[in-house]
């Protein structure tokens, strides 16, 4: 399988007779518009195509993917409920999820777990092989700026979050998940409790905006935990994964 980096927590898997595109916001160039793996040769490669997002937030989701139907008819278009609910797509446009709902085909497999934000979180089987996409779906412990009892609730949340995604899969091949520096000096606390919490097999950082450095000084703790922690430094990355 073929990773690409495209920009946030924005992805693309490619597969030999399929192709999945999740959480776009801006494909992967960062001098022009529109130009990149997607609009240059995600849209273009044969075999099935699905388009996944998460939930509502403008940095995960752009309503350009919903136009892309007019060149790509044959497009499954899975997206989170709250799409829907908030009016950015119509009941029509998509195969909607939340918590707790699974998509099935001869392909692919989506059960749509929680977040500790917006939407929902996507645990993907493929070939065999577990994929998840976080989503928003972190300990938000802005630990320089919150009170005690907000510190408290996030990280209850998210516990209840793991608990649920334990259960269902306590091991997964493939974790995306944040690194978000953006949270202050216990910025890694949620990739730790999940990395202690599920066994993962590889890891890969998102949502880390142009944070490269304080995404890959994760690595450290992912590699003790038996984990194989898989950096990214520069948008339109194309990675290699071998399960």
């Amino acid at each position: 399988m073929i990773l690409d980096y495209l920009y946030n927590s924005g992805f693309g898997f490619e597969f030999e007779d399929a192709t999945i595109i999740i959480d776009y916001y801006k494909d992967s160039s960062d001098k022009f518009h529109n130009q990149g793996l997607v609009h240059d040769y995600l849209l273009e490669r044969p075999g099935k195509l699905y388009v996944l997002c998460s939930h509502i937030h403008p940095d995960h989701f752009n309503p350009e993917i919903l136009t892309w139907r007019e060149k790509r008819p044959d497009i499954i278009y899975i997206l989170s409920k709250d799409i829907l609910v908030g009016g950015k797509a119509q009941l029509g446009d998509a195969i909607f999820l939340d918590k707790g709902d699974i998509y099935s085909d001869d392909f692919l497999k989506v059960h749509a777990c929680g977040s500790t934000d917006v939407g929902i979180s996507f645990l993907m089987y493929i070939n065999e092989k577990s994929i998840f996409h976080a989503g928003d779906l972190n300990n938000w412990n802005w630990c320089d700026e919150s009170t005690k009892e907000e510190i408290d609730q996030a990280n209850n949340d998210f516990l209840k979050e793991l608990d649920y995604i334990h259960h269902i899969a306590p091991a997964i091949d493939l974790v995306l998940f944040p690194v978000d520096s953006r949270q202050g000096s216990d910025y890694m606390k949620g990739d730790k409790q999940f990395i202690e919490r599920i066994r993962t097999k590889i890891f890969v950082p998102m949502h880390f905006g142009e944070n490269y450095a304080e995404a890959i000084a994760l690595q450290q703790f992912a590699e003790t935990h038996g984990c194989c922690f898989i950096p990214i430094t520069y948008r339109g990355e194309q990675l290699k994964i071998t399960f």
